[in-house]
């Protein structure tokens, strides 16, 4: 499993969300300025309420995709790591893990690779570990192959 090729596909998903949203957002903000020209009274008052709060909820997960992106962007995927920390590429017996964003699975060349957070509760457990080391999960054990 070449990491660059994992890196880019990561960078490549997040991308797509970000700009699946971004998508999204625009077209609230249209039916906003659409639904202002129109209708008044308490019914259209609601409804342009509603708007505005799904408006503040795509922008604050839009905000948090662009931070993933920068933590994505600040990682070289070219360096190889001893003991896993952000950025490694981890072979376990069960699968392979990407410690970058808690972004989800990813199918890589009919492989799948979980990019996960480094602080989620799997990630603490393997972070600072190393190739021939094993821990144990939700009562399975995961033996680390390889850190790349």
């Amino acid at each position: 499993m070449d990491k660059v090729v994992v890196h880019a596909s990561t960078l490549n998903a997040l991308s797509n969300k970000i700009a699946s949203l971004q998508e999204i957002l625009d077209e609230t903000y249209k039916s906003t300025l659409d639904d202002s020209k129109s209708s008044a009274g308490d019914k259209h008052e609601t409804s342009i309420a509603m708007v505005q709060l799904e408006q503040e909820k795509l922008s604050k997960q839009l905000n948090e995709f662009l931070k993933q992106q920068r933590i994505l962007l600040a990682i070289n995927p070219t360096s190889r790591h001893q003991l896993i920390q952000l950025g490694s590429l981890v072979e376990t017996k069960q699968a392979w893990y990407y410690f970058s964003i808690g972004i989800g699975l990813i199918s890589i060349e009919n492989t799948s690779v979980f990019a996960i957070n480094p602080d989620s509760p799997l990630g603490q457990l393997l972070m600072k570990k190393k190739a021939g080391e094993s821990v144990t999960f939700n009562g399975m054990v995961t033996e680390i192959i390889a850190v790349y």
